[in-house]
């Protein structure tokens, strides 16, 4: 089995060599119009990395599960975020676990709660560890006597699949690339990719109410979820496998963005559908980004429902070699299991007058017509989706190069989006000085409104990253909530969003969501510190 890196995105077979990165570097400055310091740096290999010794020892009836060994305490002391990729490079590990417990099944689990319970220990549920928002750092209370990152990965099977009702039961550790392999085989598809697809977890998507590929309609992991089961210290919690109830509040979804303060979530029953065959792709050029904006509107409120229709500005276009910079793109395409059962290419051609109508323009001979098995990816489309896949590599090599380089989204009704644009433009650009680079994308679609994607790039100050990031980060977020958008549309509260989500929801709910966790959590030792002080 390939070995995750200790510190930053992926593995460490795919981790780039000091000289690739020398190699690499000019040419990344150029592309970006970002430089850094000259120097290209190496992280701190793991064997120079100093741990706090762990303060417990796992039973000898959880021996088989767990360890205490430095890559596994290491590899799960943070998540992905700019601020902990800039930690693990410089080898601070200020919080790792004591113990690492991969559990092999519901019973592991409930073993592990039932020792935590007993040792005074914090549980934080882990899956593929991509939280942008601290979400899975084990900084916990002082009060408790250790803590123990409980890591489902070896729970990753499609136990069922109901191709009657298109619905699969799945455990929570299953990766994208996982559960999508073992659903080929009935040529059904989760249809989900959310830009950490290829490490990212189905409990991880539910526990964060994760947005994926779908760009309108079905965009949050919510639309898919049929059922969840979870395990507390409380006992077992699972819904009934329904396609819509109107009996009171949903279980699913007091779990759905729970972040594991309400259970340890092992498996979930989730809408699946036929893969797709036929598809539609476009990428419309728009000299206006107001107008661009003005006609991603008009799709989104036509009722077309296009599966990908996301705008990028014309900065964030020619960095990622999808544009020269002239001009927005917006991504544009339908699918379908079938151009029999929905004319995806009509359906282009009904959004692209839509765009017409805006000013939008397109050269002919890139569009992608309906044709069996087509992955409908053109070349300026292409460029842009391999780049947002590899985004989170590149990060790590911007940190050795001495580059900031991290993202925040946010979601705002229509009329309000101006407003918000210029907002956070203005207010990131003052924080991070003048040489910054700001792009944003909008990322979803709504009827009513947009989910705008913020890219922020400087040169980072080396030994001070992190303070410059919470600089721009305060700024950022201050402004959000300000002009009345939300603190976060698809990566969840974590630790880092707290301060702004405490502000975002209304007290009497968090006083309901306090009184549920000490119903299921008694001990408050579940992912102690995101989402409500208990």
């Amino acid at each position: 089995m390939r070995r995750r890196k200790h510190w930053g995105w992926g593995y460490e077979a795919d981790a780039w060599s000091a000289q690739q990165l020398r190699a690499a570097a000019p040419g990344l400055e150029q592309q970006l119009r970002i430089a850094g310091d000259g120097e290209v740096r190496q992280a701190v290999a793991l064997e120079d990395v100093v741990l706090a010794p762990a303060r417990v020892k796992a039973p000898a009836a959880l021996a088989a599960i767990c360890s205490a060994g430095r890559h596994a305490r290491a590899s799960h002391a943070w998540g992905a975020s700019y601020a902990d990729v800039v930690r693990g490079f410089h080898g601070r590990f200020d919080f790792p676990p004591d113990v690492v417990a991969r559990p092999r099944g519901e019973r592991d689990v409930e073993a592990v709660l039932e020792w935590a319970a007993t040792a005074n220990l914090a549980v934080v549920p882990y899956g593929g560890g991509t939280s942008v928002t601290g979400g899975v750092q084990c900084e916990v209370p002082a009060r408790f006597d250790g803590v123990v990152s409980l890591d489902l990965g070896a729970m990753g099977r499609v136990l069922q699949i109901d191709d009657v009702s298109r619905a699969a039961l799945i455990q929570a550790g299953a990766s994208g690339p996982a559960l999508e392999r073992q659903l080929r085989a009935l040529d059904l598809t989760l249809r989900f990719y959310p830009q950490s697809y290829e490490l990212s977890t189905l409990g991880g998507w539910i526990a964060t109410r994760a947005g994926g590929h779908f760009a309108t309609a079905e965009t949050h992991i919510d639309d898919l979820v049929e059922s969840v089961r979870a395990i507390t210290p409380s006992g077992a919690w699972e819904s009934r496998r329904l396609p819509g109830s109107g009996a009171g509040p949903s279980p699913d979804r007091m779990l759905l963005g729970s972040e594991g303060i309400l259970g340890v979530i092992t498996e979930a029953w989730v809408r699946v559908r036929p893969r797709p065959q036929a598809h539609s792709l476009a990428a419309v050029r728009f000299d206006d980004f107001a107008r661009a904006i003005d006609a991603l509107r008009a799709i989104a409120q036509s009722g077309l429902r296009p599966s990908n229709c996301r705008l990028i500005d014309a900065e964030e276009a020619r960095m990622t070699g999808a544009g020269d910079g002239t001009a927005a793109l917006l991504v544009l395409g339908f699918e379908a299991a079938s151009e029999t059962l929905l004319p995806v290419g009509e359906l282009l051609d009904r959004a692209l007058a839509l765009c017409a109508a805006e000013d939008g323009a397109w050269d002919e001979g890139a569009i992608r017509r309906p044709q069996p098995g087509d992955s409908g990816a053109g070349d300026a489309v292409g460029a842009w989706r391999t780049a947002f896949f590899r985004a989170p590599y590149l990060r790590d090599a911007f940190v050795s190069m001495g580059i900031l380089s991290e993202t925040f989204e946010s979601a705002i009704t229509w009329e309000r989006f101006g407003a918000l644009h210029a907002a956070v433009t203005a207010a990131v650009g003052e924080a991070a000085g003048s040489a910054a680079r700001i792009t944003c994308r909008i990322s979803h679609v709504y009827p009513d409104g947009p989910a705008p994607y913020f890219t922020v790039l400087a040169p980072a100050r080396r030994g001070e990253e992190l303070e410059q990031w919470a600089q721009i980060k305060r700024a950022a977020s201050d402004a959000l909530l300000s002009a009345g958008a939300t603190i976060t549309h698809h990566h969840a509260i974590g630790r880092d969003h707290r301060p702004w989500y405490d502000r975002q929801r209304p007290e009497p709910f968090a006083a309901a969501l306090r009184a549920a966790k000490a119903a299921v959590d008694p001990g408050a030792m579940l992912n102690p510190g995101v989402l409500i002080d208990p």
